[in-house]
Parts: structure tokens; C-alpha cells; sequence
């Protein structure tokens, strides 16, 4: 029996991240090659002509799970019905921007949107907020959509995860896949700490081991590696003088895949959640965990240990968090 279309929503869709991104999604990328989606794609009124022609290619590339594609500048009509959102669309840090002039944009532009969802989207809907100020924004839409589950929206810091298994394969000269277990804790910035003490490797013909004693470099995982996830962004953006968009477009979809058909047993990925007060981490932010997925809803993982070195980057990074969160909710004033 065929299955009952999904309705993925992508906002700021003819942008660089949302170009990259529904392609992958009508290819079955984000929730398999046997779930056919209806895609909704939202981005502002400037956009309209690109996003149209974004819209042609999907119709051109013949994707067969792809049922329609809905286009428009109008969130009340892009938020009918969705159950899953990708909240890509925001408000980019210019030159010459302050911090509050940047939070204050995209304090109003999630607002509005958590408004939309809120009334338009299906009950179940799970949201994924990509765009920058990622922990705040999913912060702002959670505030402003009551009715929305909060383990429902989540924020994403799969990007940095990933970035940490690629520096760890890299470094040891084997395929990502033989690499589980990192975390990434905290905010999705600079002050993310890359937490590799959980971490396992498992070399070929060989059994599992720790990434500690594999790499057998502690000068190089507590200082290089660290400092190469946490501004990986910035050195993409020197290289390609544009945004990472192919690797967030690809952690988008891992994301979801992940908190939808679950994780596989005996790996936990990393995901901006709410946070419930666990090694704590102030209640009531988005902050990154490591969880296991299962039948649709994610779980911190509990119990690990943490050293004195984790604990005082986990707290850097939560101070930042309570820091956004303070600035966000003076923008509201």
C-alpha cells in the first residue's frame, strides 16, 4: 500500500542552503527512498522569481517521491498542513551590524513564523531551525508557539557533529563511518565545545576503541581539534568566499532522518533540544545533547561522565546561550 505523503516545509528555499537542500529532500535523502513529500518552499517577497525557479528545476529533475511543490512569499499558506519544517530563512549578520541590530530582525522574523506554524502546521509537526542565531531563533519559536510540543523544536548542531567525525577520519586516515560518538555541546557558535571522551573508533579488521587512545594526541584533540569544528564555518566562508550550504543542507537531512526513523542502536548523535536541567545545563534553553532517536522522539542521553576540562567548556557555552537569550527577550520590549 502506498504511503501517505509527507509535507516538508523549507523557508528561505531560494537561498544558497535551501538551494543545496530540497533536491535532497525530494531524492528521498531526509526520509527515505520509499516516502513520497509534498514540498513547501517560503522565502520573501525579493525572492519570488528565484523561488519560482527553483520550483521549474524541481518539476525539470522529474523526482519520482516528489507528489507537488507548493511556492510562495505568503508563511500562512506555506505552513498548511506541514509535518516537518526546516527553518532555514533569516536574517544574515552584515558588515558593520551590531549583535542586538542582527537579534532584533531575527527576533521578529521567528516570531511571526512561530505564529504560522502554530496555527497552520499539523499537530505533530517537528521543526528544525537552521538559520543563525540557530539555539535563539529555535528559542523565539518556541516561546511564541505554545501549542507546538517542545520536544518538537529542536535546532541544528548535526552540522558540527558531522564536522567533528570529519576531522577525526581525517586525522586518522580511516572512513567516517568507522568514527561514533562525538558530541557537540552547547550553542551552535564559536563556543561549542567538540567533546570527544565518549567517542569510539573502530579501525578495520579491529574492534572498537576509544578515540583518546587511537589518536593518542591529547595536545592535538584538546586544542586543533577543538578549535577547527568550532570555526570550521568561518574557514568555508574564507575559502568559498560563501556560506556553508552543501554540508547544512546534508546535516538538515541527517537531522531529521535521524529523529524520524531513529538512531541506530549504540550511536547517539548530537541535536540543539530543549534542555530539561540534565548535567546542568539551565532548564528551558536550546542547548546541544548527545540523544538517541526512537520512534519519532529524541532522548538525552544520560549518565556520561565529566571531567573538569568538559565541564568548564559546557558552561562557557551555556553562559553565551543566557546571554542570546537575554539580549533576544530585550528585542522584544
Amino acid at each position: 500500500m502506498a504511503k501517505e505523503p509527507v509535507r516538508v516545509l523549507v523557508t528561505g528555499a531560494a537561498g544558497q542552503i535551501g538551494y543545496a537542500l530540497v533536491p535532497m529532500i525530494a531524492r528521498g535523502v531526509m526520509l527515505g527512498s520509499n516516502q513520497p513529500i509534498i514540498l513547501h518552499m517560503l522565502d520573501i517577497e525579493p525572492a519570488t522569481e528565484a523561488l519560482n525557479g527553483v520550483k521549474m528545476e524541481l518539476v525539470d529533475a522529474a523526482f519520482p517521491l516528489l507528489m507537488d511543490v507548493v511556492a510562495t512569499t505568503d508563511a500562512i499558506v506555506a505552513c498548511k498542513g506541514v509535518n516537518i519544517a526546516v527553518m532555514v530563512g533569516g536574517f544574515p549578520r552584515k558588515e558593520g551590524m551590531e549583535r542586538k541590530d542582527v537579534m532584533s530582525k531575527n527576533v521578529s522574523i521567528y516570531k511571526a513564523q512561530a505564529s504560522a506554524l502554530e496555527k497552520q502546521a499539523a499537530p505533530d509537526c517537528k521543526v528544525l531551525v537552521v538559520a543563525n542565531p540557530a539555539n535563539t531563533n529555535a528559542l523565539i519559536l518556541k516561546e511564541f508557539a505554545p501549542l507546538i510540543p517542545e520536544k518538537n523544536i529542536t535546532c541544528l548542531t548535526r552540522l558540527d557533529h558531522n564536522r567533528a567525525l570529519g576531522q577525526l577520519s581525517e586525522r586518522l586516515k580511516i572512513h567516517v563511518g568507522q568514527v561514533k560518538n562525538v558530541i557537540i555541546w552547547g550553542n551552535h557558535s564559536s563556543t561549542q565545545y567538540p567533546d570527544v571522551n565518549h567517542a569510539t573508533v573502530t579501525p578495520t579488521n579491529s574492534e572498537e576503541k576509544p578515540v583518546r587512545s587511537v589518536v593518542a594526541d591529547e595536545n592535538w584533540l584538546n586544542t586543533e581539534f577543538i578549535t577547527t569544528v568550532q570555526q570550521r564555518g568561518a574557514a568555508i566562508i574564507k575559502a568559498r568566499k560563501l556560506s556553508s550550504a552543501l554540508s547544512a543542507a546534508s546535516a538538515a537531512c541527517d537531522h531529521i532522518r535521524d529523529w524520524v526513523l531513529g538512531t541506530p542502536k549504540g550511536t547517539w548523535v548530537s541535536m540543539g533540544v530543549s534542555s530539561d536541567g540534565s548535567y546542568g545545563i539551565q532548564s528551558g534553553i536550546i542547548y546541544s545533547f548527545p540523544v538517541t532517536c526512537d520512534k519519532g522522539q529524541w532522548s538525552i542521553v544520560q549518565g556520561l561522565k565529566i571531567d573538569d576540562f568538559s565541564r568548564e567548556k559546557m558552561d562557557a557555552t551555556a553562559k553565551e546561550l543566557v546571554e542570546e537569550k537575554t539580549l533576544a527577550y530585550s528585542c522584544l520590549n
